[in-house]
Parts: structure tokens; sequence; C-alpha cells
């Protein structure tokens, strides 16, 4: 799934640097314009489908963001212990319920992309906020922001 993830930061990436180059441009300059303000909408409309995953132009029926991830999550089986692997003690796995299974789900598909990313950067990878900030060209208040709100969900949720 960090695949995924990725692409969707590289995808925003290149949108914000085409948006630059457009700001760049000399006023007489309208067809390179228009090219570029094609490919900012592709980049848009392909961001938009990767975040909910359901054709953007489709208006029809329901529309739940990040359905397939909740799937996945609640598919989940064997969770790797987190805690083990980052002290190397006896690599064992922990198994779950279907209740905390969806639980789980319900806790990672609370979260927007970036409250994911910054969360699990800080507290799985012990990344520091403005090391994450670096990554993601935001501001360190803004990946603390992140990453309360992301504390916060799962207190909603476990609590």
């Amino acid at each position: 799934m960090k695949w995924a993830h990725d692409l969707l930061i590289e995808y925003s990436k290149g949108k914000k640097e085409l948006q630059r180059m457009k700001v760049q441009l000399k006023k007489d300059d309208r067809e390179v314009e228009k090219q570029i303000n094609s490919m900012i909408d592709s980049m848009t409309f392909a961001i938009n489908w990767m975040e909910t995953g359901r054709d953007p132009d489709s208006h029809r029926g329901i529309d739940k963001k990040s359905i397939y991830h909740k799937q996945f999550f609640e598919s989940i089986d064997v969770i790797p212990d987190i805690t083990d692997q980052l002290y190397d003690i006896d690599s064992k796995q922990l198994y779950m319920t279907s209740e905390e299974k969806s639980i789980l789900a319900d806790i990672f598909t609370s979260w927007s992309l970036k409250e994911r990313h910054c969360y699990i950067e800080h507290v799985v990878n012990n990344k520091s906020l403005q090391t994450i900030a670096n990554d993601l060209n935001i501001g360190k208040s803004t990946v603390q922001k992140y990453i309360e709100r992301a504390k916060n969900k799962v207190n909603n949720k476990v609590l």
C-alpha cells in the first residue's frame, strides 16, 4: 500500500511544480499556458481518483472515500507487532479479533493521507517533525497538527 501513497505524493509534487511553471510564464505564452493547464487538470483528476478510489467524473452512486483501504484493513488476519520489530525482540505476530480489525480499519480510514503519513513516520519510524516537514515540503507546525488530529481520531475510536 506504500506504493500508492508514494505515487500520490509524487503526483501532488508534480502538480505543484506545474502550477509554479504557470505562474512564471510570460503573458504572451498562451499555447504553453493551455498545455500546462491541461496537465494540471489531468494531475488533479488522477489525484482525486487515487484519493477516493473511484472516477471523479462519475456522480452516480454513493461515494465512500477510501472504501478500498477499509476493505483491505478489515481483511487483515495477522499484523506484525511494531514494538517487537523496533526493538528487535523475538519477532512474534499479533492476532486480532474481527472487532479489533474493524476498529483498526476505522482508525486507518478516518485518517487523511497526510495524517497517516505524518503519524506513521513520527510514531513508528521515529522521524522528527522537522524531517517529516522537509520530506513533505510543509511547515513543522502543520506536521504537528496532522499528528494531533490523527491521535485525536485514535482516541475517539478507542476510548
